[in-house]
This record gives structure tokens, C-alpha cells and sequence, in this order.
């Protein structure tokens, strides 16, 4: 047996879900490119758990139910309230709420195909909520409830600002979820799928999942992305910036992928929204500044964008804290993870791998007065 690092190249499983073929995602067949220019988020959730976009009576009933299952218990904000705010990690903090959602749903271990589809719809509606209750309890504000007459997008930032969004906030908003609702077998997915291949529940299953996505390997780069901004500050010092960084081999967020090597073809949707959000915010030094980076590191090291790259400064122009991309890029995700989650429950087989032994061998035993 050989190991493969990081499994890079090994195909794991088959899924249905999504593909990257030449550089092309796909959610069940169709182009990202299609989905993120005509679809609604909720269209999406319902195409990656039921392989088909819903018809408008199917897409209204599937809204409804969202809507009705967006509360999120009392007890858990509670929780929230008692925790050490000033310093507490965003992502700890839903990966904590996550499983406490498990400890209150009296189906949290029902294992039919209806119960799960049940708690994914409650989970997908849940975290919005749970993610813009936090970051109001942390500035001393109570939770915003949801609305039954906003969409999915234009609720969570409802329930983050406490206003109505505008066309153009919903627009970027919707689609970073469409971007962002699965890629694959990434290492939160992957996660997700080893977790469940026991039986275990969804709520573990997901819980796995926001621990896998809190690594700074996997999730996060869109904060550092911003982080990286804010630092330069503005266009004319982008060149020493990059100069110094090339000289000292470091390494800049938000470019390169380790599966696309023709660019990431989400990029472009977020570099248009996040023109349109700057000039509506009056700040478009941050689109700018993107821009001419995104321009020299092309030339000079023959890397592209990611979609991390310009999903920093549209969640920065929607008024979000960049301590919440990573659980926002969680909202997004978790429609991808459970439908992962709800194929791994379809096919089973427990996941199992080896490791190639790289230890000492043939070693006697020595009783401990003789050591």
C-alpha cells in the first residue's frame, strides 16, 4: 500500500451531487454559470437534496417550510449569552449550537428517509438564524425573528441588520449562497460522509462538518482575504505590498485552487457583485484594489482568483463582520453537506481506509524494571 497525502487524487466515492470536470462545476448537471445568474438559493437546495430544480408549486411549498422552521429555540441564544463574547470563535460557537439543535429534536435518531429530510430542512433554515442571532447577541442586541414575505437571502440579512435589504444586497447575497452551496468532495463534505457512514445522525454528520470547515486550511480564506485589504489600505501601495510578499514567499489569500487549473469559475460572479456593492457603499478602493491585485499576481505568478478572492469585499460591502465569512460560507454549505449526508444514507458502506505503515518493526518486548 502506497499513501496518497491528503488523498489528493484518490476518487473516495461516487455521489450525484456535483462535479468539477476542466475546470466546469456542476450541481447535478447543471452549469454554476446558469444557476448563479438565473436561480434562487432555495431553487438550488431542493436541486442538490432531489436531483431535479422543483416546479413553482414544489419551490413554494419547499419556501414555506424554511420559512416555518427558521426559529430557532430560546435556549440556544441563551447559551450564546453565557459564553465569553468578547473572545469566543464564530465558528465554535454554531458548531456548538449545531449540536445542541440535536439534543432538542425529538427525531435527532429517527434513520427514515422522511425524518432526515425533516431535520435537513430544519438545519438549512436554522443556521441563518443562529449565525445573525450571534453576532447581535455579541453586540448586545437581541436576535432578529425571520420574515415570511423575504426570501431566504434577504432574511438572513434582515435578521443580521435589523432592516430590509435592498435589490442589489439580495442579488449578491443569493449569490454567494448559489456559489458556495457545494464543491464536491472537500474536506468538510468528506468529513460529513465518514461521519454519518457509521449512522450516525445528521445533526453529527453537520456537527463533523463545522469542525472540518473551522480549520484555517478549509475555511476562513475570505476573511484573510479582507484581513489583506485592510492592511494595504489603498491601490498605490498594492505594488510594495506584492513585491515584498513575492520576495518573502509568501502566501496570498485568495488565489490558486488545488482542483481548478484554469480558474475558478465562481470568481467572476462575486468580482461583478462586488463592483456593484462598492459603488453603492461609495467605498470602491476595496473593488479597485481587488482588481489590480487580482491583475499582477496573474502576470507575475501566473495565478487566478479564487472565489474567496471577491466574496471578501462583497460580504464586507453587506455590512457583515469578517469574523462571520466562515460561518456564512456555513448557511451556504450546509445545503451541499446534507445532500451529501442524505446519498451517504441512500448507499451506505462504513468508510474504512488503511495507512501505510511508516514505523519501527520487529521490536521485543521489555519488561518496565529492565528499561
Amino acid at each position: 500500500m502506497t499513501a496518497n497525502k491528503g488523498l489528493e487524487g484518490v476518487v473516495a466515492t461516487t455521489s450525484g451531487v456535483s462535479s468539477i470536470v476542466d475546470s466546469v462545476l456542476r450541481y447535478r448537471g447543471y452549469n454554476i454559470d446558469d444557476l448563479a445568474n438565473h436561480s434562487s438559493f432555495e431553487e438550488v437546495v431542493t436541486l442538490l437534496w432531489n436531483g431535479e430544480l422543483p416546479k413553482q408549486a414544489e419551490l413554494d411549498a419547499f419556501k414555506k417550510e424554511l420559512i416555518e422552521s427558521m426559529e430557532v429555540p430560546e435556549v440556544v441564544f441563551e447559551h450564546m449569552k453565557s459564553y465569553p463574547l468578547a473572545d469566543v470563535q464564530p465558528m465554535a460557537v454554531l458548531r456548538t449550537a449545531v449540536s445542541t439543535l440535536g439534543l432538542l429534536d425529538d427525531e435527532a435518531d429517527e434513520m427514515d428517509e422522511a425524518a432526515n429530510q425533516r431535520k435537513a430542512t430544519r438545519l438549512q433554515a436554522k443556521l441563518p438564524t443562529i449565525v445573525a442571532g450571534f453576532a447581535r447577541i455579541r453586540k448586545g442586541e437581541e436576535p432578529v425573528q425571520p420574515r415570511n414575505d423575504l426570501s431566504f437571502a434577504a432574511n438572513f440579512l434582515y435578521m443580521l441588520n435589523n432592516r430590509v435589504p435592498d435589490d442589489i444586497e439580495v442579488e449578491a447575497f443569493n449569490k454567494a449562497l448559489v456559489l458556495h452551496a457545494d464543491h464536491e468532495l472537500n474536506a468538510s463534505t468528506f468529513t460529513a460522509r465518514v461521519c454519518v457512514s457509521t449512522l450516525s445522525d445528521v445533526y453529527s454528520g453537520i456537527t463533523a462538518a463545522i469542525g472540518a470547515l473551522k480549520g484555517p486550511l478549509h475555511g476562513g480564506a475570505n476573511e484573510r482575504v479582507m484581513k489583506m485589504l485592510s492592511e494595504i489600505g489603498e491601490p498605490e501601495n498594492i505594488e510594495g505590498y506584492l513585491q515584498k510578499a513575492f520576495e518573502n514567499k509568501e502566501k496570498i489569500m485568495g488565489f490558486g485552487h488545488r482542483v481548478y487549473k484554469d480558474g475558478d469559475p465562481r470568481a467572476k460572479h462575486l468580482r461583478d457583485m462586488s463592483e456593484k456593492l462598492t459603488k453603492r457603499t461609495g467605498e470602491t478602493k476595496w473593488y479597485d484594489m481587488s482588481v489590480k491585485m487580482e491583475q499582477i499576481i496573474k502576470d507575475e505568478k501566473g495565478l487566478i482568483a479564487n472565489v474567496d478572492f471577491y466574496s471578501a469585499s462583497v460580504y464586507h460591502s453587506l455590512g457583515i463582520q469578517h469574523d462571520l465569512f466562515t460561518p456564512i460560507f456555513a448557511v451556504s454549505r450546509v445545503s451541499g453537506w446534507l445532500a451529501h449526508i442524505l446519498e451517504q444514507y441512500g448507499n451506505n458502506r462504513i468508510y474504512r481506509p488503511r495507512a501505510e505503515y511508516t514505523g519501527p518493526e520487529g521490536r521485543a518486548y521489555t519488561p518496565v524494571e529492565e528499561r
